[in-house]
């Protein structure tokens, strides 16, 4: 028999009417039984709730086996919102201290009037910028050539009665003149190159416009590689039709050679890529609300990263060359942690506008379907993940013109990536090296060391583990953006300070030179 005493303790009710009393018999277990409440009249009823609700320190708070939220053991995952929350504060804070302290040392570095370019850095920079997209048009006239050379050759083979006799000469004339087209691509592409390099490091002194020149010039450059290239495929194509040399089919609205129109070099030359393709896919049609947003979203963080330039990183990297000059590591280290935060701020705000903004204007008004122009990077556990999602024009050209026929030639992996990278270490010692008058290696050097980083955190990329994400992560955000981009800037800076007095006075005295 279930006893019921003064000790029973209700712990909940299970249906209306009835109530769970958990009971502690004479052996000392637990045991429970459903009772049905007596029947009692109001006024009993409000007399018990008033008696149950008189003593409040009875209650039983410690009624179960719970574990603290942080233990390994506990079944509930805590959320940390309130850590990031803090950290995002913490990190305000911290610099808007630097902010303070910056203008409490230095004053307010920046004049609008006052600017550090002569007249003839904008008149030459405006010189190339006209000049340089014509050597596309010349790649124009020369693949217009070699497309009517390819419609004639197809021409006489249908007419030809010898039909062997007549393919090993037109493959013969094949070869002959892809020679001549390879040899005038490659005079004319060199040529857009080459005068770029050669005004820019000796004639224009301003470093940054200096590099928006040579940043054009090496655009325009690999677009008329890209062009090149295609274009000897699809006459190739054309001339040996296979099974092997089925086009895609996104193609077959603009065939070889119809291509070869002044309208579609142009709109390969202002869209958004730098792989050639006869045909995109296009978008119905123009938000110009969508462009506008996007533009003002490129000017203000432009001024941004002005702004910042100006006020934080020239006096860090200014007091940086003695320390250089005597190699005082400590303060050399002290510099480069302290530059990271700012470089870092500038390098971000930079990939935002130019790929976010930029690119999605651009690829708006042009009508421009693909615009996956990068992908999350930033989550990047690897550094082969990086450089493959960061910068998809880039990597979707190394991919297409460099790695995949060098592998379809028999190379390995590993070598075809080598190759990508010795071209594009290349590239980036002309894009830094050549605005700055200094061609030391240090851009090329940081892009071969690459290599090794991405051989050391492959492994990690290979492993689906939460913690080796978080690992394979922290190594690529210290190793790239937080040591290697600094180290690179003290580096030119220092070679570049002393040949170039123009940036070595402050801004107040620039307008001295009355340019």
């Amino acid at each position: 028999m279930l006893m019921v005493t003064q000790a029973t303790i209700t712990t909940g009710v299970d249906v209306p009417g009835t109530a769970r009393h958990n009971t502690y018999g004479a052996n000392g277990k637990r045991t429970s039984a459903t009772v049905s409440p007596p029947l009692q009249d109001v006024s009993s009823t409000s007399s018990e709730k008033k008696r149950g609700s008189k003593y409040r320190h009875i209650a039983a708070y410690h009624s179960s086996l719970r574990t603290s939220c942080l233990s390994t053991d506990s079944t509930v995952n805590p959320s940390f919102i309130g850590f990031r929350n803090l950290m995002v504060i913490v990190l305000i804070v911290m610099n808007l201290r630097l902010v303070v302290e910056n203008f409490m040392k230095y004053g307010v570095l920046i004049c609008i009037k006052c600017h550090d370019y002569r007249k003839n850095d904008l008149f030459l920079a405006s010189i190339l910028t006209a000049l340089v997209p014509c050597h596309l048009f010349v790649a124009y006239i020369i693949e217009l050539a070699a497309a009517q050379q390819a419609k004639g050759a197809i021409g006489r083979k249908k007419k030809s009665d010898n039909v062997a006799a007549q393919t090993e000469k037109e493959q013969q004339t094949f070869q002959l003149t892809w020679r001549f087209i390879a040899f005038a691509h490659t005079v004319n592409a060199t040529l857009c190159l080459a005068v770029t390099n050669f005004v820019v490091y000796y004639y224009v002194h301003h470093p940054g416009i200096g590099t928006i020149c040579e940043l054009h010039a090496i655009i325009v450059w690999l677009k008329n590689c890209s062009y090149a290239f295609t274009n000897r495929d699809l006459r190739h194509a054309m001339l040996h039709p296979s099974e092997q040399s089925k086009l895609p089919e996104i193609y077959s609205s603009c065939p070889y050679p119809q291509n070869i129109t002044v309208g579609n070099l142009t709109y390969f030359w202002l869209a958004p890529t730098l792989v050639y393709q006869p045909v995109y896919p296009r978008t119905a049609h123009i938000r110009w609300g969508f462009v506008g947003k996007r533009l003002v979203e490129f000017v203000v963080l432009s001024v941004f990263i002005w702004l910042t330039s100006a006020q934080y990183a020239a006096p860090v990297l200014r007091n940086s060359l003695d320390k250089i000059a005597v190699l005082d590591i400590t303060s050399i280290l002290e510099r480069i942690m302290k530059l990271s935060t700012i470089s870092l701020v500038i390098w971000l705000a930079g990939f935002y506008a130019l790929f976010q903004s930029l690119l999605n204007a651009l690829a708006e008004v042009m009508r421009f379907g693909d615009r996956e122009f990068y992908s999350d990077w930033w989550n990047s556990w690897s550094v082969g993940m990086y450089w493959r999602s960061w910068n998809k024009p880039v990597y979707l050209f190394m991919k297409r013109h460099i790695f995949s026929p060098l592998v379809g030639r028999g190379w390995s992996p590993f070598a075809a990536s080598t190759m990508v990278f010795l071209f594009s270490a290349l590239l980036h010692e002309l894009l830094v090296g050549i605005p700055t008058h200094n061609l030391i290696g240090v851009a090329f050097a940081g892009m071969m060391f690459q290599l090794p980083l991405i051989s050391a955190t492959l492994p990690l990329e290979r492993m689906d583990d939460p913690t080796t994400r978080i690992i394979g992560n922290s190594v690529f955000w210290v190793t790239f953006c937080l040591v290697g981009q600094p180290l690179g800037a003290l580096l030119y800076f220092f070679a570049w300070q002393p040949s170039m007095e123009v940036l070595a006075r402050w801004p107040v005295h620039r307008a001295r030179q009355g340019l």
